[in-house]
């Protein structure tokens, strides 16, 4: 059996920034306005060139690389020694990034030439958006018809935003973040929670992505699951162009909580889980000094989950649920949309199926 689990990958060096962005703004589930397939490799050029110079200092500000993915190879390799000495299976868990290397392509020529029984599909992204879910398993589907193999019975992940396993990862980072603060208790209950999730553009989800409504229920979730009563906020960040994004952002979000007077903030990355340039640059570099400018006493930034044991056991049940689900192999010819058709799915302790999110 093979697990391909998808990330968007990041550049492995500063020279790969621009090459990064190409690839990036050249993918048509971002760039798809009305006859973007003539324009959209010369905006691609345009675009990255412009943007290179100012991503490049975010990457030279935490090492000049990306770390996503040695920390996506290490839960690759960790799910993996799951599967096999936990629960008795022969998997092999494949990296699939969607634009930088290990590419999409690379992914399905290793499955292809691999003759495996059956393929589990597992995007890491535990919100489901066009943009990241249904960008890659578009790409998958794609690169898998150029790779030539026959069909494999296959099995998918869409979603795993009100996985129990999952939201249980992300409460134990966040009581390991609050034990940072002083005054233990007393101080702990005065914490104020940011959620920050990365924005995309309202467009989406005005035509029916769910990746808002699902952070949204993951925060929720979350904060129940915690049986905190601090007081918390949902806000967005990673804004790239001038249109309409999902709001409030992290930057108006620290000049709310700083005039209502809230003093100790920690930052829990919640659509993330690895840290990358968004963490590590806007967060923890870019959005502390702006704390500390508004005179905010306690900054704290959660870690992503990396590599959090409790959520390699709940990739580790994703891939155990979503086995007895395992499709039709046409699902190569379908092309992810905005919204997964709901009435259509059927979940499986946080699984969702792949068929439910094509249309012909």
């Amino acid at each position: 059996m093979a697990v391909v689990v998808f990330q968007l990958g990041g550049p492995d060096s500063l020279q790969a920034v621009e090459p990064f962005l190409f690839n990036l703004f050249s993918d048509p589930d971002i760039i798809d306005f009305p006859f973007a397939r003539l324009a959209r490799p010369t905006l691609a050029r345009l675009i990255s060139s412009h943007r290179a110079r100012h991503v490049e200092e975010h990457y030279a500000s935490i090492g000049g690389k990306s770390p996503i993915r040695e920390l996506t190879e290490f839960q690759a390799r960790a799910l993996e020694r799951s599967l096999r000495e936990i629960h008795g299976l022969d998997a092999r868990v494949i990296v699939a990034m969607r634009y930088w290397h290990p590419l999409t392509a690379d992914a399905a020529e290793q499955v292809a030439r691999g003759d495996f029984a059956r393929l589990v599909l597992l995007p890491l992204y535990p919100q489901y958006s066009k943009t990241t879910t249904g960008s890659s398993l578009n790409e998958w589907r794609r690169e898998w018809a150029r790779a030539g193999k026959g069909p494999i019975p296959t099995s998918v992940v869409e979603d795993y935003h009100d996985q129990p396993a999952y939201l249980d990862a992300v409460v134990e980072k966040i009581k390991e973040g609050l034990c940072r603060f002083h005054n233990a208790a007393s101080s702990a209950d005065a914490v104020h929670l940011v959620f920050s999730a990365h924005g995309v553009p309202v467009r989406f989800t005005e035509a029916g992505d769910p990746y808002q409504e699902q952070i949204e229920a993951t925060t929720r979730l979350v904060m129940t699951r915690g049986g905190w009563q601090n007081p918390h906020t949902l806000c967005y960040q990673s804004r790239v162009n001038p249109g309409k994004w999902l709001e409030p952002s992290l930057t108006e979000t620290l000049h709310s909580l700083a005039a209502a007077g809230s003093m100790r903030l920690l930052v829990v990355p919640i659509s993330f889980v690895t840290d990358h340039v968004e963490t590590l640059a806007e967060i923890d570099i870019e959005a502390r000094a702006l704390a500390a400018r508004l005179g905010i006493e306690q900054f704290e930034l959660m870690p992503a989950l990396n590599d959090s044991p409790a959520f390699i056991r709940a990739l580790a049940d994703l891939v155990l649920s979503t086995l007895s689900n395992t499709t039709s192999d046409n699902y190569q010819q379908r092309q992810c949309t905005a919204e997964p058709q709901r009435a259509q799915r059927q979940p499986r302790v946080g699984v969702r199926r792949l068929t439910s999110t094509f249309s012909a």
